[in-house]
């Protein structure tokens, strides 16, 4: 027994396969995915005679959407697709970018502390504000401070 397509089963599962493929690549809320789901299940419901041929439909489409998401996931993988989405430069050091994570420029820095540092807190140096450990004692606001002692991201201040 084969399902009558008719123009609405075949107009239905073009909408539904566009909408699915336009979420897979869109990201947000989801209403193409949903809309596309909608109009998947509207034309298995309007086609199937039976269960048994619903059933067919649907794994079928499953397996149209499976291979959809291989080729969307491959193209992204191999930057064959929203190449804006790939950094093409680097940021080197030697061209002024500098990571978080290296901060041993700051040693011997001199600045303010912003806050009251009980041991931790934040200071400003040279108008950027860091979040810094002092070196145990406690630290009043407004009171100048140097970095000792760079540990990672980890900035260790005293009292001067």
């Amino acid at each position: 027994m084969v399902p009558d397509i008719t123009v609405l089963t075949i107009t239905l599962l073009i909408i539904g396969f566009i909408l699915v493929f336009v979420e897979m690549h869109v990201p947000g809320f989801g209403v193409p995915g949903i809309a596309g789901a909608i109009c998947l299940i509207l034309a298995v419901v309007f086609t199937a005679q039976s269960f048994a041929q619903a059933l067919m439909m649907a794994l079928g489409i499953l397996a149209v959407l499976g291979t959809m998401l291989g080729i969307v996931l491959t193209c992204f993988t191999k930057g064959k697709l929203f190449k804006p989405l790939i950094l093409a430069e680097e940021q080197r050091k030697e061209h002024g970018y500098i990571s978080s994570s290296d901060l041993d420029y700051l040693l011997d820095k001199k600045g303010i502390a912003i806050t009251d540092l009980r041991p931790a807190g934040s200071v400003e140096i040279e108008g950027v504000k860091f979040d810094v450990v002092s070196d145990g004692e406690y630290i009043s606001r407004d009171s100048k401070i140097q970095i000792v002692k760079v540990n990672g991201v980890k900035l260790v201040v005293k009292k001067i």
